[in-house]
């Protein structure tokens, strides 16, 4: 079956051709889709032998949402969807004065094993087609009522790592037939996957790209996140560079608070002495309790952040939201995979 959902207007019009259908057809398609259509059948201005043939030829397999859970706290809502082949992804959808944000996922599961991180725990399952991505903003927006203006894919999964359907995903979403979300509203994490960086830079995008530092010697960064082991601060620091310098954009650096890991005043430091030079901001995020892991939140965020910028660097602490529901990337998916193993290991009575 064809996966329509992930086609761009072009495509869909060579296809709407082999059918014997003229052009214009394919503007109402896509419309259609970008609009949340779960079935052709409700494509009402399409001719039933069209709606019939698109059915019998096409794939259209919205996610169904297995839990929604709302903030008491801040309004932030945390969907579990499932997907037409089973598996479950996160999406978080948060509220700022300036919009609304929809963090989304791009794979199921994650093989990048970062030690603060949910997401990872149980590997990567697959990756998502841009469908899929487009879908969790789509009926995001359309479950909840509110209007999705700003999109970070920093759900489950790397972004980098599953390359090609990102770069459709993106393509899709900024289509100004369909949800048109400028690419300047929307940031792209990765864990630094330094020829895919490279590489990304090649399209200048103007979207913000992410970089989850967490620390800024290997020692560390190591013990935190086993793909710096064969990437190295160095050669990202480098990366990060060529990357401003070929677009022109300023890199948003993550960084969650660990205490007694990442937080010492000469981690600051040498932070500080790697980013001389080269415009970028440091995002310092309270880290989220995974009960999986022994890593604890820092107690010295504050003391960090005015360190950071004794040495004029720009740092802001991450407001933190949705702590009441599972909110961290992968909580959810991650309850719902043991009380699937819960059920499975239970003796029939």
């Amino acid at each position: 079956m064809i996966d329509i959902k992930s086609m761009n207007q072009a495509e869909i019009t060579a296809l709407l051709a082999e059918l014997g259908e003229p052009a214009f057809r394919a503007k109402q398609v896509f419309r259609w889709l970008h609009q949340g259509a779960d079935s052709f059948e409700k494509m009402s201005n399409l001719s039933k032998p069209l709606r019939e043939k698109l059915a019998e030829r096409c794939s259209l397999r919205p996610p169904v949402v297995e839990r929604r859970q709302i903030s008491r706290e801040d309004g932030t809502v945390k969907y579990l969807w499932r997907l037409g082949d089973g598996n479950c992804i996160e999406t978080v959808l948060m509220r700022y004065h300036h919009g609304n944000t929809v963090c989304i996922s791009s794979q199921v599961g994650c093989r990048m094993g970062c030690a603060f991180c949910a997401s990872t725990l149980g590997g990567k399952v697959r990756d998502l087609t841009a469908g899929e991505m487009l879908d969790q903003v789509l009926f995001t927006q359309l479950d909840s009522g509110l209007p999705v203006s700003n999109i970070v894919l920093m759900g489950i999964g790397e972004p980098l790592d599953n390359f090609d359907n990102v770069l459709r995903f993106l393509e899709l979403v900024n289509s100004p037939e369909g949800m048109n979300i400028g690419m300047r509203h929307i940031s792209l994490s990765t864990c630094g996957l330094t020829e895919k960086i490279d590489k990304l830079a090649e399209y200048q995008l103007q979207l913000t790209l992410s970089v989850s530092l967490h620390a800024p010697d290997d020692e560390t960064r190591s013990r935190l996140m086993p793909v710096n082991r064969s990437v190295g601060v160095d050669r990202l620091f480098a990366c990060c560079r060529r990357y401003f310098e070929r677009t022109g954009r300023r890199i948003s650096y993550e960084y969650a608070m660990v205490d007694g890991v990442n937080d010492a005043d000469w981690q600051a430091d040498l932070l500080a002495s790697r980013l001389r030079g080269m415009p970028g901001h440091v995002n310092l995020i309270p880290l989220n309790h995974v009960a999986e892991s022994p890593l604890k939140p820092s107690r010295r965020t504050a003391a960090f952040q005015k360190r950071l910028e004794s040495h004029g660097i720009t740092a802001t602490v991450r407001r933190k939201l949705g702590g009441d529901i599972d909110a961290s990337c992968g909580q959810l998916r991650r309850k719902r995979m043991l009380e699937e193993e819960g059920r499975q290991t239970e003796t029939p009575q």
